[in-house]
């Protein structure tokens, strides 16, 4: 499933680095919007919803929270800071590089 929220504006949305995230993991609240199976072959821990449920799932996450998303290489992240952005939450960054990143360190 592809997702687009068109020119929506990232007035909300943080990035951390593949270092900061390293440094700071134990502190942060990961949320992993990768599918079930990239889950199972490898996971930080975390809250997992995978994007393709996010909407659905919402109500799993409190928007007064501050979260990392995470996914392989960033973009899907990205779009599901975007995408809980637009539904209120205030506190998310995308993981810049994804676990792509994180594991290349």
């Amino acid at each position: 499933m592809e997702w687009s929220l068109g020119n929506q504006p990232d007035t909300n949305m943080n990035g951390i680095s593949a270092q900061a995230f390293k440094q700071n993991l134990d502190a942060i609240a990961v949320l992993d919007i990768r599918t079930q199976r990239e889950w199972d072959d490898f996971n930080v821990g975390g809250i997992h919803i995978p994007l393709d449920d996010l909407l659905a799932r919402i109500n799993e996450i409190s928007p007064e929270n501050s979260y990392t998303l995470i996914c392989y290489n960033g973009t899907q992240s990205h779009i599901a800071c975007q995408l809980l952005a637009a539904k209120g939450f205030k506190n998310c960054r995308n993981l810049e590089g994804g676990l792509e990143a994180f594991l290349s360190l």
